[in-house]
């Protein structure tokens, strides 16, 4: 990754320019084909807006833009009364926009062996059933009360989706397992 940085109204030392670039090498790790990294460091002076006030308040920004090879170009811009705050900020930022495009392209729906397997064997047995329809009665303890605690625990000893219960207000219950490996509740 080729990495640019510039500074306005102020000198950049080789400290700060060190500090910005390990911040930025650290955006490498989601492999994203990062093309390059612009950061742009300006340092800005305002006058109290008070009467009487003579105080000068200064801060910094930080302007980063990362361009990809096969997305947007990402523009964070910071602005914080300290500069190394200001960049480590606009580096987290960008951390987060970056682990979220990471995720996005990189998420595929797990399906575990045993649901595999599963619907396989129920595939070969509708072929050699195809003629005939048969019904096959299953026990479901419905007339049990649970906890969702216990309902929770023989769902995840289980390789079903979702477990149906009543619960101790004599509610029927639903609770199943979300995409994103969470637990949900009817």
């Amino acid at each position: 990754m080729h990495t640019i940085i510039t500074s306005r109204h102020f000198e950049l030392t080789d400290s700060i320019k060190d500090y910005i670039c390990r911040l930025v090498e650290g955006l490498e790790k989601y492999n994203l084909e990062i093309l390059n990294a612009r950061v742009v460091i300006s340092h800005q002076e305002k006058k109290g807006n008070k009467k009487g006030e003579k105080k000068k308040k200064h801060f910094w920004t930080i302007d980063l833009t990362l361009s990809l090879a096969h997305a947007n170009t990402v523009v964070i811009n910071q602005n914080d009364k300290d500069l190394y705050t200001a960049a480590d900020l606009a580096i987290m930022r960008m951390h987060k926009i970056l682990r979220r495009y990471h995720d996005k392209i990189n998420h595929k729906q797990a399906i575990p062996s045993e649901t595999i397997i599963a619907n396989e064997i129920l595939r070969d047995e509708a072929i050699a059933y195809k003629g005939e329809d048969e019904i096959v009665p299953m026990d479901l303890d419905l007339h049990k009360p649970l906890d969702i605690e216990d309902a929770l625990e023989r769902l995840k000893s289980s390789s079903q989706q979702f477990f149906v219960f009543n619960d101790k207000d004599s509610k029927m219950r639903v609770i199943y397992k979300r995409i994103d490996g969470k637990y949900g509740l009817y």
